[in-house]
């Protein structure tokens, strides 16, 4: 993280924002069907924001992006449902919505805001100049505002107007959700409690070597978990079967592992697995030794063994830090492995013994899936932000918050 000097990270809490225009970079992309709004969840996280700078006197004004119509006004992306809804959950506060995000309409609604009002913005994305970080959409936007406030993580690991450009073109301060990332993935990686576990699953090595070549010099023990544990044992001579599995990688997992032995780093893979002949809803299974796998089976899951031995050792720890599940999860019976270690961290969070840092979309479906999502120290919902912060990368849209 030498690229990200998050010292240097100003709150809203150390703004001036009476009578000012705030421009707020939220990430309201919530999940939409039918013409209607399915989870607000992003919405109500974002709430406690918009309350602090309602309370204070500021003209907030809001900007989204919301899914991905590449620089064309594309009307079933349009921001006009949420900012109704952030009005319904807003209540008691005026909250009006324009057709743009600059221009003279979007100057107009600015200017006709008093304090405490609220204001969102049409789809930053419907010009390409938002993802083409344009100087001159940065420009048009920065003259709506006063004051910029990024409270989207999520987004942060994009070099975007709204992320990255408008943060070094006016007074830029962190959101209150913004620092709730940034707070919990510096506990968990930049100065944790030890000893440090993760457990880092899913389908393809490939995907992550730059995330395990960054934790084998971070944490002291990793889980390997999913489709990746596979390659790992192919790497190491145990036959897997029909396995999902990328036998191209036995090198990089080499180099891995070597990496390990020189830091002082633990991986862990399964002693035990689930196999089956399909990979189906109810497939008919059974769990047998890592070394034991049948040429015509695939791995689907960790074995009882492995999860007792994996719980074992969460108990050993301070800290964990989780990417990916354990098998199958969204197949029954596939997931019991993942539910169960879940349960098991979620049981140390409780019981204090345990600060429990979770991100990444299979990560969150799974722990709401084994119903511990709540119990968890800190769940993140950013995705490849998430990520790129345990691989190591600096995020261009934090990096911009503490250079203004």
């Amino acid at each position: 993280m030498t690229d990200m000097n998050l010292s240097a990270l100003k709150e809203i809490s150390d703004a001036d924002v009476a009578g000012k225009c705030v421009l707020v970079r939220a990430d309201l992309n919530v999940p939409f069907q039918g013409g209607a709004i399915t989870d607000a969840t992003r919405i109500e996280r974002f709430l406690p924001t918009v309350k602090e700078l309602v309370s204070r006197g500021a003209k907030v004004v809001v900007m989204s992006h919301f899914g991905r119509p590449k620089g064309q006004r594309v009307p079933e992306m349009s921001l006009a449902p949420v900012a109704a809804r952030l009005g319904e959950l807003l209540d008691g506060v005026s909250v009006a919505f324009v057709d743009d995000c600059i221009g003279d309409g979007a100057k107009a609604a600015v200017n006709a805001l008093n304090n405490g009002d609220v204001l969102v913005l049409e789809n930053l994305r419907f010009h390409k100049g938002e993802t083409d970080n344009d100087p001159e959409f940065v420009s048009a936007l920065a003259e709506l505002g006063d004051i910029y406030v990024s409270d989207a993580f999520s987004t942060s690991h994009r070099a975007h107007a709204s992320t990255e450009g408008l943060a070094l073109k006016l007074p830029s301060y962190a959101g209150p959700l913004m620092m709730m990332e940034v707070n919990a993935l510096k506990a968990a990686l930049e100065a944790p409690k030890r000893p440090v576990a993760a457990v880092v699953g899913g389908a393809k090595v490939s995907t992550k070597i730059e995330l395990l070549t960054n934790l084998v010099s971070k944490v002291d023990m990793i889980i390997v978990g999913g489709g990746m544990a596979n390659t790992f044992l192919y790497a190491q001579g145990v036959k897997v079967g029909k396995s999902l599995c990328e036998p191209d990688f036995t090198e990089t997992v080499g180099s891995i592992l070597d990496r390990a032995a020189e830091t002082g780093c633990r991986i862990v893979l399964p002693v035990d697995v689930v196999v089956s002949r399909e990979f189906a809803e109810g497939a008919e299974n059974q769990v047998v030794d890592v070394n034991q796998v049948p040429d015509d089976m695939m791995i689907l899951d960790a074995g009882p063994q492995s999860v007792a031995m994996l719980v074992d050792k969460l108990s050993e720890c301070n800290t964990l830090v989780w990417n990916g599940p354990l098998g199958a999860f969204e197949i029954s019976p596939f997931g019991e492995g993942t539910f169960a270690l879940a349960r098991a961290a979620a049981r140390g969070t409780r019981e204090g013994q345990l600060a429990t840092i979770a991100g990444g979309g299979d990560t969150v479906s799974a722990l709401n899936s084994a119903g511990v999502t709540g119990d968890f120290t800190y769940v993140s919902t950013a995705g490849g932000a998430f990520l790129e912060w345990l691989e190591g990368r600096a995020l261009p849209g934090v990096v911009a918050l503490t250079r203004n």
